[in-house]
């Protein structure tokens, strides 16, 4: 069976190996894939990977040789499933393979939230301090998180990762999710209170038409001055000229977002230049750790295809 990776640089930019999945059979690996050219390129292709780049019905109709898409991503919004079902292609997705890092990298834009470690190290390297007259400084109120209510949308494997994680901070945790048993033991409330009560919010669940800008205007309303935002799962789930404005206005204390709603940005995009917001660039998952899961999960999904019985097949 020939394989086709569409845009394979993200997952593996040279510091790890496609072997595996290349012992299969044929395997043609493209670091990254322009529309134009994904019909040229998966032509004769029968099982197909891509992480970013779309397969919709169009293209789909197109790939009569195709048998097998695989994700290289948990989310799998750039396949539409539909039109793979209805040809019997199963689409299998990577569920988990970056709890940790994710988790890791809340807290790591939380912690710069909230200390500004970056922002005084990069003063100091600038000289400041050795020309301060006191014996320390600080641009930004420095905020202990021990005893803050934290705030999680989203309470699955990352969203239970990160309240842990806050109880070792000394925080109190509240949550809201769709399906109530998942809680293990995080005190559930709705999505309005848990945004009035909550010192840090930070979202963790998947990017769906009900849940859609859930951070809005109205919602910025509910919450504190004081707040902070954290968004580490899909920038689709905030309002960004509602956010910003929040932030230029000074309704909200800061935001920090690995995820923007289109990626990579324009450059209007008004978070971009909006006060307290701390963006990076979708990196939360990119630890090689993480990376070398995801391939290992990716091969061997497609090693259950081949022996006939597809595992991480979305529904």
């Amino acid at each position: 069976m020939k394989t086709v990776i569409l845009d394979g640089y993200t997952c593996n930019p040279g510091d790890l190996s496609w072997d595996e999945l290349q012992s299969f059979g044929p395997c043609e690996i493209y670091d990254r894939t322009p529309r134009s050219e994904v019909v040229n390129r998966a032509a004769d292709a029968e099982i197909v990977l891509t992480n970013k780049t779309t397969l919709d019905r169009e293209t789909l109709e197109a790939l009569p040789k195709l048998r097998y898409i695989g994700v290289l991503a948990t989310g799998y919004n750039v396949v539409d499933a539909k039109a793979a079902r209805e040809r019997n292609i199963p689409v299998c997705n990577i569920p988990e393979y970056g709890t940790a890092n994710v988790a890791q990298a809340t807290f790591a834009l939380l912690l710069e939230l909230t200390n500004r470690c970056g922002h005084h190290a990069r003063t100091v390297r600038d000289g400041r301090w050795c020309a301060s007259e006191d014996f320390c400084y600080w641009d930004f109120p420095l905020v202990e998180l021990q005893g803050l209510k934290m705030g999680i949308v989203g309470t699955g494997r990352i969203g239970r990762a990160v309240a842990k994680i806050a109880c070792a901070f000394g925080m109190e945790v509240i949550g809201y999710n769709r399906s109530p048993a998942t809680n293990l033991g995080i005190r559930l409330t709705d999505l309005d209170m848990l945004f009035h009560e909550s010192d840090v919010i930070t979202l963790h669940c998947p990017l769906s038409p009900e849940n859609t800008e859930l951070v809005n205007a109205a919602r910025l309303k509910l919450m504190k001055p004081s707040a902070f935002l954290v968004n580490t799962s899909r920038g689709g789930l905030v309002n960004e000229p509602d956010l910003a404005a929040a932030l230029n206005e000074g309704r909200l204390a800061g935001a920090a977002l690995d995820v923007l709603s289109v990626e990579p940005p324009a450059p209007d995009n008004p978070l971009l230049k909006a006060k307290n917001c701390l963006i990076t660039p979708h990196i939360a998952w990119a630890t090689r750790s993480a990376r070398a899961r995801l391939i290992h999960m990716a091969v061997e999904n497609v090693r259950a295809f081949i022996d006939g019985h597809p595992t991480n097949v979305v529904k």
